[in-house]
């Protein structure tokens, strides 16, 4: 018997502060989650919220009903005398979760009702979703909050009402307040005592338990999970539906429908339109979770994977990387030269490993798209031993001013120092360089043709960039690149490499 996992980002999911999803959003969500992803059922809105809320649920049903799903598809109501029945029915819906409360303090404190009437109530208001053909479920709004406090009163009201056509009875902790042992201890004992019932468990992320309340409630017995996408919800969100496969799959071994090589994919769409960030380091579909950073890593991946534990990438529409870095090894480097074809000799994959740790430690991380701007630039750059060389220099740029460079470098074995002021940095720069070859060295100058500037695949502000300059000297006319995170130091580098050239022309 497998899990039934109930996905409810377009409700719950859409009360996280700033999210409300378009009409159209709700129906390209609801399409994923239940053709896609395969989730079992989901709810899509609260009744009675808005007119707009009212023509996106009646879309969703409509395309529901033409793919046969209308039983999957459900929508929060309430006990107000039917207005909620009416407004699902006119909706095309077919499913209510009725919301009721779960705890005596709610019953008597917000209804100002005793458990009696309010049981009164929700019968009367089952007995009109019948007339109207809609199923229902019951939320025990506060459940868990009834049990600490008024566990009589639970009771009570499931022994008031399991004898009426409620196909879920759902307990939801719904200030995220319950940890394991008691998540366990209480849902054991509903299930205990109430076998042919099936249970919903609705989990809260307040104290960042949700995952770990949902694992004990299936322990318990509890037949249904609720989840949301990203774990979008109210205050801390729900329980992330990625995070609740990987561990009733893995840790508890249970079966659920969940097509799990969808779940990256739908995640970033809902990511998407909901404009909610996923975390770098969220489990399972952070954008780093399966990225190895230290080399010892990769040589273990390589020896037997010694660095895997059952939660492969693949498995969720991903794949394993290996960041390239100043904690990389060879084994990071040949893992993503492997990925792009490339082969390099040992002197080869020295330098190149070398270059990637001095600029691991400028920026946070290289990408496999910057591996091959890296592995040109070192093999047909030698630094080492060359006759011109830069050992300091200093650019300046304040508002207002001209930008200023100071710079020392060293010419066969002799030191120059020479500052000028540009129209930007680089200007400076290659103005106080020609100041030492014209007037100190008395030698002319090459003439800088064109300037290109070329950013790998990406986008990101902290990408490595590769500055190619043409240069024309004595009627030759060649290229030089300098590759770094900052665009002037990359440019610097590349002028350097032209003066070096022509000193072997």
């Amino acid at each position: 018997m497998s899990i039934e996992i109930m996905d409810t980002t377009l409700r719950d999911g859409e009360q996280t502060s700033g999210v409300s999803f378009a009409a159209q959003e709700k129906l390209s969500i609801a399409r994923l989650l239940l053709e896609e992803l395969k989730v079992d059922r989901i709810e899509i809105a609260s009744a009675r919220v808005s007119e707009g809320e009212f023509e996106a649920v009646k879309r969703v049903c409509e395309w529901a009903e033409r793919r046969n799903h209308s039983n999957k598809i459900e929508i929060l109501g309430f006990i107000d005398e039917g207005i909620s029945i009416r407004w699902i029915k006119q909706a095309g819906g077919k499913v209510v979760n009725l919301l009721c409360k779960g705890s005596k303090k709610h019953c008597e404190q917000q209804l100002r009702k005793t458990p009696q009437e309010h049981i009164s109530d929700i019968k009367s208001t089952i007995e009109k979703a019948r007339k109207n053909d809609i199923d229902i479920n019951i939320y025990l709004e506060d459940w868990s909050n009834g049990m600490i406090q008024s566990p009589d009163y639970v009771f009570h009201l499931i022994n008031s009402l399991k004898d009426e056509p409620i196909k879920r009875f759902m307990l939801p902790d719904t200030l995220g307040i319950l940890n394991p042992y008691q998540t366990f201890e209480f849902c054991n004992n509903i299930c205990q005592q109430y076998p042919d019932i099936h249970f919903d468990f609705h989990a809260h992320n307040d104290y960042d338990l949700a995952v770990a309340n949902v694992l004990s409630a299936v322990k318990a017995g509890i037949k249904g999970i609720h989840c949301t996408i990203n774990g979008l919800g109210e205050r801390a969100g729900n329980a992330p539906l990625s995070s609740v496969l990987a561990v009733l799959h893995d840790q508890l071994k249970q079966q659920t429908h969940i097509d799990e090589t969808k779940v990256n994919q739908v995640s970033r769409v809902v990511e998407s339109y909901s404009g909610i960030r996923i975390p770098s380091n969220k489990p399972v579909i952070g954008e780093y979770v399966f990225t190895q950073c230290a080399g010892v890593h990769a040589d273990g991946d390589s020896k037997n994977n010694l660095y895997f534990n059952d939660l492969l990438p693949e498995r969720f529409g991903r794949t394993r990387e290996y960041a390239l870095g100043k904690t990389s090894g060879k084994a990071n480097i040949r893992k993503n030269l492997e990925a792009l074809g490339i082969e390099l000799d040992d002197e080869s994959m020295r330098k190149v490993t070398e270059r990637i740790i001095a600029l691991g430690d400028k920026k946070e991380l290289v990408t496999q798209d910057d591996l091959p701007y890296i592995i040109s630039d070192v093999l047909k750059h030698n630094d080492k031993d060359q006759p011109i060389r830069i050992l300091n220099y200093s650019l300046a740029l304040a508002q207002g001013l001209r930008p200023v460079a100071v710079i020392k470098m060293e010419i066969h074995g002799i030191q120059y120092e020479e500052t000028s002021i540009g129209d930007g940095q680089f200007d400076a720069f290659v103005k106080a360089l020609r100041k030492i070859y014209k007037i100190q060295l008395k030698r002319p100058f090459p003439m800088l043709t064109n300037y290109m500037v070329d950013i790998p695949p990406g986008g990101r502000t902290d990408a490595l960039v590769q500055t190619v300059i043409t240069w024309n000297h004595n009627g030759h006319t060649f290229k030089t690149r300098g590759l770094d995170a900052d665009q002037t130091e990359a440019a610097i580098q590349a002028t350097i490499k032209m003066l070096n050239q022509i000193e072997s022309m």
